[in-house]
């Protein structure tokens, strides 16, 4: 009996230690990041798990690490529409192709990001009238950038507050050429059995249609995350707009969609975004990628 309990403790100890280890490295507190910058980069044992803008309209509530880059894109994205109301027949058709955001860690909570729609091919069939109006080339530039207010490294929650600028480019038949502008706030909760939810309110201040003065748009959406098997993820997203402008009609979108983790710093989506209002886009299809370096 001795010889055996002396074996058991033998073989018990070890694992015990190593639970105790892995408790205490649970308990361990983070480590403080805010030493690093753009020119000081996080070392890559150092950094946050990858969190994108895309693919869900809703936004990430967490910032690229500081020092590195994150960029994601379309290959290819399309929005196809069509209004019947008062009587008319209008068919829309608008690819984009490669549009990005490019993003820059400045800091552990801060990033900024520059938004570009590289090409952009627009189709306007009005049946009624008989007439096709057609655009193509360089779409908007926005400049966004995002702060982490708590949660980028630890926590169940976060919490981000994103002012952006769009550019007043040259005016075309794909830029109005004014400046506009606006403020996102996202909130990220972890929720049991490995779901994610992000909530997104975002406040857009848009030039009007008389050119005199700006309209305000309310956007809000929810999404909902989970892994699906291995690497492959997805969500379901609900999203609205509304806006001050006279006779304007409120936008309403459900979405869904894929993503998959290529590694730890490259992930590929893919989905659709369906409008269940007549004033929003009927279907919104696209193809991405996202990667970080």
């Amino acid at each position: 009996m001795k010889k055996l309990f002396i074996r058991v403790v033998r073989v018990a100890l070890p694992v015990l230690a190593l639970g105790l280890a892995a408790d205490a490295r649970a308990l361990e507190p983070v480590k403080d990041k805010s030493g690093f910058n753009l020119f000081r980069p996080v070392p890559r044992e150092l950094m946050r798990e990858m969190s994108t803008d895309r693919p869900d309209q809703t936004e990430s509530a967490y910032t690229v690490d500081a020092g590195h880059f994150q960029v994601e894109m379309d290959f290819v994205s399309a929005v196809f529409d069509r209004d019947r109301s008062g009587g008319g027949d209008l068919r829309t058709t608008i690819w984009g192709i490669a549009p990005l955001n490019l993003k820059l860690g400045l800091l552990n909570n801060v990033d900024v990001q520059f938004v570009l729609d590289t090409y952009v091919h627009s189709r306007v069939e009005d049946r009624a009238a008989g007439t096709v109006d057609k655009a193509s080339g360089f779409g908007d530039l926005q400049t966004r950038l995002k702060i982490n207010l708590w949660g980028n490294d630890d926590g169940k929650t976060a919490l981000a507050i994103m002012p952006f600028v769009k550019w007043p480019l040259s005016a075309s038949s794909l830029r109005n050429g004014k400046t506009e502008g606006g403020v996102i706030i996202p909130l990220a909760v972890e929720l049991p059995r490995g779901w994610t939810t992000t909530l997104m309110t975002e406040f857009d201040f848009v030039r009007n249609a008389a050119n005199d003065g700006y309209d305000t748009e309310f956007v809000n959406s929810i999404t909902f995350a989970h892994d699906i098997v291995g690497n492959l993820g997805g969500y379901v997203e609900f999203f609205s707009v509304v806006s001050t402008a006279r006779d304007s009609k409120w936008q309403g979108q459900v979405d869904a969609g894929f993503t998959y983790a290529i590694n730890d710093n490259t992930v590929l989506d893919f989905g659709c975004n369906f409008g269940v209002t007549k004033s929003a886009p009927d279907f919104n299809p696209f193809i991405g990628l996202s990667w970080r370096f």
